[in-house]
């Protein structure tokens, strides 16, 4: 795969609700906050956001689409002073009903979808990401039109697997919406997924992805760039904010850690399969990265999986 879709499938992104808001007249609804990945598109109309943590109202119109990688509380509205209603309310049902109206609706025609993450390996996507990314010029806009209104016809005119689909939309909305950011990133941005955007060291990365067992050395993947070993250090620390072998050992270990939380693979198969000539390699550079060996990590989740399970055990069967 390549580095967006590892990461993706690494921090495993499960799609969790979508709706719809269909509204006219003078409306207001809060949205909480959600533990996870929101995006909010505008198929028909427009109104006004209020966004936790940025500073103004934004003006949203038809065709924008909007992600909040951190699943920030927002306000919409036709008219933000008024006294909102309570989203978490009003959408309850949406699971049922697939699209909620106001007003009798007709005017503004939303859709949003809900994504949660692994909040252990989260980070590696949403901590980069702005508060919130705006979709708005015509070409991006394009780019997610027919996705959107295909999401849009599953809601509110569904068919024998539309949960599916709208799910499997969802998803595509919001890589695409990833994408989008990518083009649109600044030069000035730091990280592996504005690196992405860039040809040279998106090669490294791609490589390092491909194969993190391979015996990468700074040369090498200069090589992989078609750039000299120190222009690409320089680079590569230029744009990803770390070395590249600061890099490969992260990534390494995202992966240790996923294998030794969902796998049963022992740490004589995963050390080799990383790059690591021995255990002992590898639990070194485990507990220097993560801050414990990789057993005490591997009981720590086992207790947690096991803490978690009772708890759902334990939890009574809701009738909604």
């Amino acid at each position: 795969m390549d580095p967006l879709s590892d990461v993706l499938s690494i921090i495993k992104t499960r799609h969790h609700v979508s709706g719809a808001l269909d509204a006219s007249g003078a409306w207001c609804v809060d949205f909480p906050k959600f533990d996870g990945v929101r995006f909010y598109a505008v198929v028909r109309g427009g109104g006004w956001l209020a966004v936790e943590g940025v500073p103004n109202p934004i003006r949203v119109q038809e065709g924008e689409c909007f992600l909040f990688p951190n699943g920030q509380a927002f306000r919409a509205g036709s008219d933000l002073s008024l006294s909102p209603l309570d989203g978490f309310t009003i959408f309850q049902n949406v699971l049922e009903q697939g699209v909620i109206t106001l007003n009798g609706g007709g005017e503004m025609f939303g859709i949003s979808g809900l994504f949660t993450t692994d909040s252990d390996y989260a980070s590696l996507l949403l901590g980069i990401l702005p508060p919130v990314f705006l979709v708005h010029s015509a070409e991006d806009r394009a780019v997610l039109r027919w996705t959107i209104e295909r999401l849009r016809h599953e809601l509110t005119l569904p068919q024998p697997g539309a949960s599916l689909v709208a799910q499997q939309l969802s998803t595509l909305v919001l890589v695409q919406a990833i994408r989008i950011h990518l083009k649109q990133s600044s030069a000035n941005t730091v990280g592996w997924l504005a690196a992405l955007g860039d040809k040279r060291i998106s090669s490294a990365i791609t490589a390092i992805h491909k194969n993190p067992g391979h015996p990468w050395t700074v040369e090498a993947l200069g090589r992989q760039s078609g750039m000299s070993r120190t222009s690409f250090a320089v680079t590569f620390r230029e744009i990803v904010g770390q070395s590249p072998m600061e890099y490969l050992t992260e990534w390494r270990m995202v992966l240790a850690k996923d294998r030794l939380t969902n796998t049963k693979d022992s740490i004589a198969e995963i050390a080799p399969s990383l790059g690591y000539e021995s255990e002992s390699a590898f639990s070194t550079a485990f507990k220097r990265v993560i801050g414990c060996s990789p057993r005490q990590y591997s009981r720590t989740r086992n207790l947690r999986t096991k803490g978690q399970g009772r708890e759902l055990a334990a939890a009574p069967i809701s009738s909604a």
